[in-house]
């Protein structure tokens, strides 16, 4: 079981915002998750990968294909008081689900 976490690399977000959406899309995602997968997920160690995006639309399509197979998926829009427009999205959070299920939409993606 794991969490994947895809954040935008062209924003150019600092560090503290970027922890931030990381921290937004994990949790966000794990609300979203099943019962059953949360308590594996939990207990298994809560395993958690961030990967790296070039852009909204690579974001985008990641969302789609990841929540298009039923994986528990949370797209973060950012609120705008700081670094980029409200509602710009930066970050997904997809999971916890089985690893497998995970690397056959995200596997190919680099850590961040």
């Amino acid at each position: 079981m794991k969490q994947v976490i895809l954040v935008r690399t062209d924003l150019k977000l600092g560090k503290g915002k970027l922890a931030a959406a990381v921290a937004h899309a994990s949790l966000a995602a794990f609300l979203k998750s099943g019962f059953f997968a949360k308590r594996k997920w939990l207990a298994s160690g809560m395993k958690k990968v961030v990967l790296r995006v070039r852009d909204e639309e690579e974001l985008l399509r990641y969302y789609e294909l990841l929540s298009g197979r039923k994986l528990p998926c949370a797209l973060v829009r950012d609120a705008g008081l700081t670094q980029v427009p409200p509602g710009t999205p930066v970050s997904l959070g997809c999971g916890p689900a089985e690893d497998e299920k995970i690397d056959e939409v995200t596997g190919r993606l680099k850590l961040l």
